[in-house]
């Protein structure tokens, strides 16, 4: 199903930007860092947002898919 492979590459996509926005937070001891903790929170807050809506998308897809085999029986 082209739905799962979609959502998928949606959460790969969204591991990445909460990873790489981790990653800034965690230099903001250094002092040549230039984070700015108000967007990084906001990018965490989309990225774990991101990935939950890619979850409900697989799982609906399995229960449409479930649905539909239960229909063919």
């Amino acid at each position: 199903m082209r739905v799962m492979a979609i959502a998928s590459a949606g959460l790969q996509t969204s591991m990445q930007r909460f990873e790489q926005s981790a990653q800034r937070t965690a230099m903001v001891a250094s002092p040549y860092a230039d984070v700015d903790m108000a967007q990084e929170a906001v990018e965490q807050i989309s990225a774990r947002t991101s990935f939950s809506a890619n979850v409900q998308v697989i799982r609906t897809a399995n229960q449409m898919m479930g649905e539909l085999l239960d229909l063919m029986v």
